[in-house]
């Protein structure tokens, strides 16, 4: 019989609710007026240097990855998918001890024929 392995375990660290006004859309006036939009990251790393040294060159500095998010919203998209896609891309890039990225991007009031609240999309990488 074979040795049980162990699963190892994955640290996270979690960006909720950040809010950011950009110009996403496919119709004009969504580019022009822009909208708000809503967003939570989950970001699989490895937390255990920083855990027990208590220093920031030890984990993910979460104002980098934020500027780096902010960048990334003011690039105008027709559609969400592509604006979290390229999120993804651009973290993954600039931060190599990123693991995984879970993405939960939504679009306040989008302009549909419907009172809705928000449209979002949620991305796995």
């Amino acid at each position: 019989m074979l040795p049980l392995q162990e699963t190892p375990t994955m640290d996270y660290i979690l960006l909720n609710e950040l809010e950011f006004h950009a110009f996403h859309g496919v119709l004009p006036q969504e580019t022009l007026v822009g909208n708000t939009y809503i967003m939570d990251l989950k970001l699989g790393v490895d937390l255990h240097k920083a855990c027990h040294s208590d220093r920031i060159e030890d984990t993910l500095n979460y104002a980098d990855v934020i500027d780096c998010i902010r960048l990334e919203m003011k690039q105008p998209s027709k559609l969400i998918e592509h604006v979290a896609e390229r999120i993804c891309e651009a973290l993954k890039a600039q931060f190599p001890q990123i693991i995984s990225i879970d993405i939960h991007l939504q679009k306040r009031n989008p302009p549909v024929q419907a009172q809705l609240k928000s449209a979002s999309v949620q991305l796995h990488r």
